[in-house]
């Protein structure tokens, strides 16, 4: 068994409202995705000693929303190891949510975490 299967990356990323494109203070997917390399390159530093390429993704979910003020909990876990492909499972979970609706910057750690983007992905390393 590869001893790279299952390797899991985590990042936390507060969204700053700046972030917010949409109205409702809405953030668009891409800033997700961004996240979701960001890890994938920690991933392919930790596995190969490169930052290797994103490739493409097979599957991208978008099941809720991520806000301005949130924080978000990004995770890749490597799933399949090619020859020079790795595939990654990738989840962006928000788990703290800002509550304007109370004052301005006041904000909540969430009880249960909620799945905002689940993806997969494939990178390519030399």
């Amino acid at each position: 068994m590869d001893p790279r299967l299952g390797l899991r990356v985590v990042h936390k990323r507060y969204v700053a409202a700046v972030q917010a494109h949409y109205a409702g203070n809405l953030v668009d997917g891409a800033f997700a995705l961004g996240l979701f390399g960001d890890v994938a390159t920690e991933i392919c530093i930790r596995t190969d000693g490169d930052e290797g390429l994103f490739a493409s993704y097979s599957d991208v979910q978008f099941l809720n929303e991520i806000r301005g003020g949130d924080v978000v909990e990004a995770t890749g876990t490597v799933v399949r190891v090619g020859r020079r492909s790795r595939e990654i499972d990738f989840v962006a979970l928000v788990v703290c949510r800002g509550r304007p609706d109370l004052v301005a910057s006041a904000a909540e750690v969430l009880i249960e975490p909620m799945v905002a983007v689940r993806a997969r992905g494939t990178v390519v390393v030399p």
